[in-house]
């Protein structure tokens, strides 16, 4: 089925590197305006696609009546489709980095220059905005054993250490987003972070300050919490060893 567009020409200054943040929106009316507002404000320099994924209620209304750059896909598809739908986007318009930029107001644009320098300065393929890079995880509630978990997991798969590895703020190179554009099966999730950090891909962490959300309902309950951080680890412990090879 076709994606519906609404693309809007945006200045391409190529002596600077040029950013996309990608954000994917399923039922985020709500906090759709608010979140391109905050990129606007506070890094106008960044380019931005909206990907809509079959929103049931009037994001995509919403994004036409304020004339945002959307990709609109016909029906919901999920989180991994939205994000490659992005970074297929961004390797058509040759983009140096891609950041994975949520529309549901919990990340703050002014970080992304940040990590944007941490990448340029160090040579990483990909930069995770981390809630806990130096402040203390908390150990309050299902959800943050289960990034522990993973953190130990990724750890014991790829001796590297990613303290937030369900951060969901994140910023790819140009190789990495032609891996992800290309590979059906490369999902924004830690798995595929795993996948790649063991395939030698540079990582490292910088940290943020996330908002909680404002309005509307996240799709992760406790019992999708749980049901999502017991498929990551199994990923990460047993499928990622009969993956190929991509880089």
């Amino acid at each position: 089925m076709a994606s519906r567009y609404i693309i809007i020409d945006m200045p391409n200054d190529k002596s600077k590197k040029q950013v996309l943040a990608i954000v994917p929106a399923y039922n985020e009316q709500d906090n759709i305006v608010s979140t391109i507002e905050d990129l606007r404000k506070n890094a106008p320099e960044v380019d931005y696609v909206i990907i809509n994924d079959g929103s049931t209620d009037n994001t995509l209304e919403v994004c036409e009546e304020h004339g945002f750059n959307t990709i609109s896909l016909p029906v919901n598809s999920g989180l991994a489709c939205g994000f490659q739908t992005g970074m297929q986007y961004a390797l058509m318009h040759d983009y140096d980095y891609a950041v994975q930029f949520d529309a549901d107001g919990q990340h703050a644009a002014e970080f992304i220059q940040a990590m944007l320098d941490l990448a340029e300065n160090e040579n990483l393929d990909i930069v995770i905005g981390s809630r806990f890079k130096t402040q203390k995880k908390p150990k309050t509630n299902p959800r943050m054993i289960g990034s522990i978990l993973i953190t130990r997991m990724i750890l014991w798969t790829t001796r590297i250490r990613i303290s937030d590895p369900t951060s969901g703020m994140r910023l790819f190179n140009k190789r990495m987003i032609k891996l992800f554009a290309h590979e059906s099966d490369f999902s924004p999730e830690p798995d595929t972070i795993a996948h790649v950090a063991r395939n030698g891909a540079k990582i490292d962490e910088i940290q943020v300050e996330m908002r909680e959300r404002t309005a509307g309902t996240s799709y992760l309950n406790i019992s999708r919490s749980i049901a999502y951080m017991l498929r990551v680890c199994i990923s990460i412990l047993f499928v990622q060893w009969f993956r190929k090879k991509n880089q």
